[in-house]
């Protein structure tokens, strides 16, 4: 038993790790209930047109058959996001390939793939857009109209709410433009997406599965099914990954189960195959960032412009969210004295784009990462002495104008990781030796920070609740809505709970996550779960205790076993014990929506990520020799969870740079198996040295911060920072592939911005003008 004084900043074994270990934990592919029919979605063809029929071919026995159309759904025709714009099933015409037009069921599983292929459906077709640029045009407009045609969401950030004064642009010793583009990435968790649906006309709907966030799967029912809230119940089953992938789109699978056990009378599986989970469901958004920047001689940032673009697909899902904290990462951990941004989120034919881990931040910190090595190679200083000229520090505002109040030494992070890893040394080592040698390397680094919990004014808004109860043998049982998808969500919060209460870790249960018993304790998304809902769970385990202490059930110097006896005796005479706590704002943090100001987020995780690379020029593929990662993330509860959450989003951010390319073709996913969209395996993967600083937040449990989205964000741009200064090559794209190497090493040397000599560029360097 693990002693009950060590519990937060130790490493007890995972709460559901035996399970999992003993294949004793049930996904929902695994479950099977009386009477189950299976599931199959009818998906469009082509990326965008007017369906003009649909038959059903004879040689099925259709008779056997469920078939639900768009004029099964007992409410709206839409899966509710942020706006309602997705419908739940297309009716007469499609926005994207892969969009969902009919849904069949089947006693027989096996029958399904023959059927969905007997369902022949004509089209007009409609010219289609893949491209942010494309959109942008206007030639076609595929959303909306008038000022927001093919436009989801647009923000202008400005420092003090004011435009960038003529003159800075006139006197600046130098004007540094960049265009930085990343691609689009698949989620690739374990398990794909799969839900089991039960309806009845009295009780309502109820579905299980696979999923993130169960209250926001009763919400999409609520309004598919004309039901309210308490008539739409959401389990969580075991989760087998998620990384954003199962925030928004539990709430499409889930709708579509649902309406086919109506239909059907029977409980209903729907589960996707690999290939399919692939081609229908949500990515990393694509983005584009355009810098412009005013710098001095002496490396100082005086003003900068960022235009900020991300492809959000066919319907606006969660885009806007995901472009407002890609928008507030974009200036990243520096002092501007003049700063705008400009962001948009614009509509293609591709299938919607939806949360990733990161959440828009991993694709605007690339773009500045690798535009703060580039103005530092204009003005002629190194990448390290550039950055500390310009570091945000204790008392300083962020862009937004939040003022940093609790500790920020970015100074001592760049020191120590540039100490840990040798990098000055290694430097100078690897200058030496790539003039002889056919493997080229490097070594770069990024800075960087990410915001902990919903972006603004979200936590007011979702005003989240936790509750604990006594379980009649009088142990505590956690009732949250956060889930455990392999993070370590349901071992943190248990190891609050037990350091707060001064129990042993094994005697804290938590409930599984069933919306018919657990409250709203909100999404587990944006880096929230340890820090938001953790303090909520400290409030009502302190709660819980006070009422037993100063019911005179209990000492306040108790034993475990004092307080059990104490949870008994309360039972025995009062029934039920349970405590709550409900999020209540900071006073000092408020977020101003119409000017885009104020305190972005309640505390920020800090980080320096270094990265060693080779590039082998017979082969032209570049990979990563080694890792360091330092962060600054508060109070680790968990160290072991902790480094495997920096190791994982780290492998995670070398695919993003290296290896993961999703190919579209006409708006098809071409390379949706594994076998040809590429993600590092552990023999891609280098030694991964991660290191924390811990300056405890007042703002979470125990001094927490968040940690889940924080290692996706640096690796990119310090793997091609690392790149060039292997190969002399500013790259601007990833994913980097060996092809575009190939591609950029045989181009002639000077049509690239890295050939630029800033002592010949002149006082004013741009490089539209050079």
């Amino acid at each position: 038993m693990t002693s009950h004084h060590q519990i937060v900043g130790s490493s007890p074994i995972r709460k559901e790790g035996r399970d999992k270990v003993m294949g004793r934990a049930r996904y929902v592919d695994d479950i099977s209930l009386p009477g189950m029919w299976f599931g199959a979605t009818v998906r469009s063809t082509i990326p965008r047109g007017r369906i003009t029929s649909i038959a059903f071919d004879p040689a099925i026995p259709w008779h056997e058959y469920t078939i639900v159309s768009a004029a099964d759904i007992p409410g709206e025709n839409c899966i509710v996001h942020l706006t309602k714009d997705h419908p739940c099933l297309a009716v007469t015409h499609v926005n994207h390939a892969e969009e969902p037009i009919l849904l069949l069921a089947h006693p027989n599983r096996a029958v399904l793939p023959a059927a969905v292929a007997a369902v022949h459906i004509t089209y007009e077709e409609l010219p289609a857009i893949y491209t942010i640029e494309d959109s942008e045009k206007k030639e076609q407009i595929i959303w909306g109209e008038g000022e927001s045609a093919n436009t989801f969401k647009t923000y202008l950030m400005q420092k003090d709410q004011k435009p960038i004064p003529d003159e800075i642009w006139q006197t600046a010793d130098y004007i540094v433009v960049g265009e930085y583009r990343t691609g689009a990435q698949e989620q690739l968790y374990i398990e794909n997406n799969g839900v089991i649906a039960e309806y009845d006309p009295e009780a309502g709907v109820t579905v299980r599965g696979s999923m993130q966030c169960p209250y926001y799967l009763v919400h999409a029912l609520e309004l598919v099914f004309n039901l309210p809230a308490e008539r739409c119940r959401v389990i969580q089953t075991e989760t087998g990954g998620a990384f954003g992938g199962k925030e928004d789109f539990p709430s499409v699978i889930g709708s579509h189960a649902a309406l086919l056990a109506m239909k059907s009378g029977h409980p209903v599986k729907l589960c996707y195959d690999r290939a399919e989970d692939m081609a229908a469901t949500t990515k990393r958004h694509p983005s584009r960032t355009r810098h412009r920047t005013a710098v001095s001689k002496d490396g100082k940032l005086l003003a900068g412009e960022i235009d900020f673009a991300i492809d959000g697909g066919a319907y606006a899902t969660l885009s806007p969210v995901v472009l407002s904290r890609g928008t507030i990462h974009a200036p990243g951990p520096y002092h501007w004295p003049h700063l705008t941004v400009r962001a948009k989120a614009v509509a293609t034919n591709i299938p919607p784009h939806g949360a990733f881990r990161g959440f828009g931040a991993p694709q605007s910190i690339f773009a500045l990462e690798r535009h703060m090595d580039k103005i530092a190679k204009v003005v002629g200083l190194t990448p390290e002495e550039l950055r500390r000229r310009n570091f945000l520090g204790t008392g300083d505002h962020t862009a937004t104008g939040q003022l940093l109040k609790d500790p920020v030494d970015m100074q001592h992070l760049l020191t120590r990781a540039l100490e840990e890893s040798n990098y000055h040394a290694k430097r100078e080592q690897f200058d030496r030796e790539n003039p002889t040698s056919i493997i080229k390397r490097g070594i770069g680094f990024a800075t960087f920070f990410h915001g902990a919990g919903f972006t603004g004014s979200g936590e007011r808004r979702l005003n989240s609740l936790v509750e604990i109860e006594l379980t009649p043998e009088g142990q505590p049982r956690l009732l949250v809505s956060s889930t455990e998808f392999g993070q370590g969500t349901n071992t943190i919060l248990c190891q609050i709970a037990a350091q707060t209460l001064r129990l042993p870790y094994d005697q804290i249960l938590i409930a599984q996550p069933d919306t018919g018993h657990v409250p709203n304790s909100g999404p587990t998304v944006a880096s929230r779960t340890a820090m938001v809902v953790g303090k909520l769970v400290e409030r009502a385990a302190q709660s819980l205790c006070g009422t037993l202490v100063h019911g005179g059930y209990l000492a306040p110097d108790y034993t475990p076993e004092d307080f059990r006896t104490a949870a008994l005796l309360f039972l025995a005479q009062h029934g039920s014990l349970k405590s709550e706590a409900r999020y209540q704002s900071p006073g000092d943090i408020f977020w101003d929506d119409e000017n885009y100001s104020g305190e972005a987020y309640p505390a920020y995780a800090w980080a320096v990520y270094v990265a060693e690379v080779a590039v082998d020029t017979t082969t032209y593929s570049a990979s990563v020799t080694n890792f360091y990662a330092l962060q600054e993330v508060g109070k680790v509860l968990h160290p072991i969870l902790a480094a495997g959450q920096i190791e994982g989003g780290v492998a995670q951010g070398i695919g993003y740079a290296l290896y993961e390319k999703c190919l579209w073709q006409n708006g098809h996913l071409a390379n949706n198996q594994m076998t040809n969209y590429i993600m590092p395996t552990s023999a891609d993967v280098p030694p991964i040295h991660v290191t924390f600083e811990e300056i405890p937040s007042p703002h979470g449990a125990f001094g927490a911060k968040g940690i889940g989205e924080l290692p996706m964000d640096g690796p990119a741009p310090a793997i091609l920072n690392a790149i060039e200064h292997a190969t002399g090559i500013a790259f601007t794209e990833i994913p980097l592939l060996p092809e575009d190497i190939f591609e950029r090493i045989t181009r002639t040397p000077e049509a690239g911005s890295e050939s630029l000599d800033p002592a010949v560029a002149g006082p004013i360097f741009s490089e539209a003008t050079a």
